[in-house]
């Protein structure tokens, strides 16, 4: 009698598992980097139209602005006028696209305790957060992050790496 109803639980699960079998599609989405139009018909490929990106992208954000990211001194949060022309190409950009979100993350160099890094580079998203909502950006559009030393861009300790990674880099958040 147990092995009846074994075979029998058996049986039924066998049975379960075929119902649940996935069945091909007619017809495959394309691979990723894939065309679904013949080239140069102008057609949407992945995620870009034409060889434009997206409008209000991240794509089209670091395409459309002089620079997604501002430099900063040794020790210093201050707007430069460096700093000040490629804000502003910011800021006309996301005034462009008033629903478009952005996180502007805060970078040091190496010299310096952890702690301290993580201030000064939460002073300085701050600071490109603040001279952005001067400009008209509402402020609820902009989150900001300090990553101190963690994230370094240029990996070296020579003043060419560290002016590299003192930055504050504005994100479009998708």
């Amino acid at each position: 009698m147990a092995n009846r109803k074994a075979a029998l639980v058996m049986s039924v699960a066998l049975i379960a598992v075929a119902g649940c079998a996935k069945k091909r599609p007619p017809v495959l989405p394309p691979a990723p980097g894939e065309s679904t139009t013949a080239p140069g018909t102008g057609g949407e490929t992945g995620g870009q139209v034409g060889t434009g990106a997206l409008p209000g992208s991240a794509e089209d954000f670091r395409r459309s602005v002089r620079s997604d990211t501002v430099n900063f001194a040794l020790d210093s949060y201050d707007i430069d006028p460096d700093a000040r022309a490629i804000l502003d190409t910011q800021a006309q950009w996301l005034t462009q696209y008033p629903n478009v979100r952005v996180t502007i993350e805060g970078h040091c160099d190496e010299r310096g305790t952890r702690e301290y890094n993580l201030a000064l580079g939460d002073r300085r998203a701050n600071s490109a957060k603040n001279y952005l909502v001067a400009r008209g950006i509402d402020a609820g559009r902009i989150t900001t992050i300090s990553y101190g030393k963690e994230r370094p861009q240029a990996v070296g300790s020579d003043e060419g790496a560290y002016a590299q990674n003192r930055r504050a880099v504005t994100v479009v958040i998708s």
